[in-house]
């Protein structure tokens, strides 16, 4: 209740100078004014002046807590190692390139199992017949994909 008293005042005072900035006839200055001094009242009818007040008293209460309270501290350090060990199981795992796959750095079944096959990779495709080409062309090697493609369906 008292919150909502202490935000109506400053939205009446700022929609005055609102009123009195339309009277000027600055409608554009006058309109920003009256959207800026709704704000608190709208932040206090939505709750959001409580919630801001909690969130502060419970930073301040957290911040007083890690100054004298030593298993705050120890919180920290045991968060400290853990990244420590997750850093350092990155880089190990990150030197070994044997079995791993390239995109993903994720190792696959068959390298996982000893004596298993090596999965078979996908045939590429080599350079295409425009890279082949060479720059000798008259300008028109832009159509070179085209050309191709209407030699495949037979046009």
């Amino acid at each position: 209740m008292l919150t909502t008293t202490l935000c109506a005042a400053p939205s009446a005072a700022g929609l005055a100078v609102a009123l009195q900035t339309a009277y000027r006839r600055r409608f554009l200055r006058a309109t920003r004014i009256a959207a800026a001094s709704l704000l608190p009242v709208g932040l206090a009818l939505a709750g959001l002046v409580t919630l801001g007040r909690r969130v502060g008293t419970a930073v301040g209460d957290w911040a007083a807590d890690l100054v004298l309270k030593p298993t705050v501290w120890t919180g920290f350090a045991v968060l400290a190692c853990s990244a420590l060990l997750y850093g350092i199981t990155r880089l190990i795992g990150g030197r070994g390139a044997g079995g791993r796959d390239g995109e993903h750095g994720r190792e696959t079944a068959a390298s996982a199992v000893p004596g298993a096959p090596a999965p078979a990779l996908p045939p590429s495709s080599g350079p295409s017949r425009s890279k082949r080409r060479g720059s000798g062309d008259s300008g028109l090697s832009d159509f070179a994909d085209v050309e191709e493609i209407l030699r495949r369906r037979g046009i």
